[in-house]
């Protein structure tokens, strides 16, 4: 891929926040020089990651009318939360039986736009790639079809590759969206922290 095409791409991953975060990932590498159609891509989901973003959009829809009620609706939202706690439990081990240790590479960034992972096995830019995506600290695995626009060698001589989306469903995205929001929070609490523990000191 030439610099000139590979610049629209990179574009598109930078389009969205994303933070630098250690994941478990699976590819596969998809055999045909173009992308899959969405519906082919639709296809060849399975059924627990469909289920997962689906519970999980589900979850948010339910709560938050009842956010607007104020203290008056308190308990039910806790009892609420705790319920959704225990199926994210279960979805979470639902989906940690499609991780195949086989398939599993180590990602480094995410966002909505993209990913990064990285890999001392050999992957070549342009490669279309079937990826899944679990994000074990949010409860949260997403299934979806990828393009690899970019590669680097680190420090440590493995390679980054940067994966652009090809296909994922815009729930599943938003989804992304939020987690990686989330994970900046986390990190910003822990530097804020480190800083105070410093300046006590």
């Amino acid at each position: 891929m030439s610099e000139e095409n590979s610049a629209p791409k990179a574009t598109q991953f930078d389009e969205f926040f994303s933070i630098s975060y250690t994941f478990n990932i699976n590819i596969s590498i998809l055999n045909n020089d173009t992308a899959p159609s969405y519906q082919t891509f639709m296809d060849k989901m399975p059924m627990p990651f469909k289920m997962a973003s689906e519970m999980i959009t589900l979850d948010q829809a339910a709560l938050r009318p009842l956010q607007t009620l104020g203290s008056v609706a308190g308990q039910l939202v806790d009892y609420l939360h705790h319920q959704a706690q225990k199926i994210d439990l279960l979805v979470s081990y639902i989906l940690n039986q499609q991780d195949s240790e086989a398939q599993r590479f180590q990602g480094i960034n995410f966002g909505g736009g993209g990913i990064i992972f990285s890999s001392e096995q050999p992957f070549s830019v342009g490669q279309f790639i079937e990826l899944k995506i679990f994000l074990n600290d949010e409860n949260c695995a997403i299934y979806c079809c990828g393009e690899i626009i970019s590669a680097e060698t680190t420090e440590n001589e493995s390679i980054s590759y940067k994966v652009v989306y090809q296909h994922i469903r815009e729930e599943d995205r938003e989804i992304l969206v939020r987690c990686s929001l989330h994970q900046q929070s986390k990190q910003l609490q822990v530097l804020a922290k480190q800083r105070n523990e410093a300046s006590a000191k």
